[in-house]
């Protein structure tokens, strides 16, 4: 799919977000432990948004698209009660990497940075939440456009995120990097500790593998340490360089 600056700008995609994502449950080598270094070494240049005590116990890094049904699954329904039981009780140091397959899944997550790293989770929160209606719509590039208006992008605004050829280029590395070096076959795969999960887990089967990882004598940090979430979005407004290059899309999963 090429992704040049017209199509960025304009995101006249004839079919729905749902449609062009191809992807059921995650088929990843479930229990693989990849080198922990070597996850913490992103590739692209693109910094983590990290949400919770840096000194935490666990890592658990999320590979996600916003097209992705059963990331949205995650996120709506579990992903509230993870945070509350471990990213702010300090026990998890929780990542979310893009994983792009598609031009709606760079389009969103390039809005997420335009925001700023306080804003990043919850823009794409709002997506997830969303995901069935600009996911479904014959005019994706207008419903996405709605609800980033609702977190207070102008339409310049919305425009200029969409331009940034830095961040489109640091997205297909990381992308390459997880199906290449880590295996990844699907959304969402995370890694605790650098074991492999995939598919959109319940609250129990994280906290089968995150308990046993938490020393008991662990105390919880005694002030917050990770940026405030906020529903006011202060997005940058300057334009950046002009899109371009290719986007092959992630394996289809059976």
């Amino acid at each position: 799919m090429k992704f040049n600056r017209r199509e960025t700008l304009v995101l006249a995609a004839a079919a729905s977000a749902l449609s062009l994502c191809g992807i059921s449950a995650s088929q990843a080598a479930e229990g693989d432990v990849i080198d922990q270094a070597k996850l913490m070494a992103p590739a692209g240049g693109i910094a983590d948004k990290i949400l919770g005590n840096p000194d935490a116990p666990v890592t658990v890094i999320e590979y996600a698209s916003p097209t992705c049904p059963h990331c949205a699954t995650f996120h709506n329904t579990v992903y509230e009660h993870f945070k509350a039981e471990y990213v702010d009780t300090g026990k998890v140091k929780f990542i979310l990497r893009p994983f792009v397959r598609n031009v709606l899944d760079a389009a969103i997550f390039m809005l997420a940075e335009a925001a700023g790293e306080a804003n990043y989770h919850n823009v794409i929160g709002t997506f997830f939440k969303t995901q069935t209606t600009w996911g479904t719509s014959d005019k994706p590039r207008d419903a996405m456009l709605d609800v980033a208006m609702q977190l207070g992008f102008t339409q310049e605004s919305f425009e200029a995120a969409l331009t940034n050829q830095d961040l489109f280029t640091g997205m297909e590395a990381q992308r390459e990097q997880a199906l290449n070096e880590f295996g990844l076959q699907g959304t969402p795969t995370f890694y605790v500790n650098g074991k492999t999960l995939s598919g959109d887990k319940t609250l129990a089967q994280l906290a089968a593998e995150i308990d046993p990882l938490v020393p008991a004598d662990f105390v919880a940090p005694t002030a917050a340490t990770e940026a405030p979430a906020t529903d006011a979005m202060a997005p940058a407004g300057d334009a950046m360089a002009p899109a371009g290059g290719t986007m092959a899309p992630a394996p289809a999963q059976p």
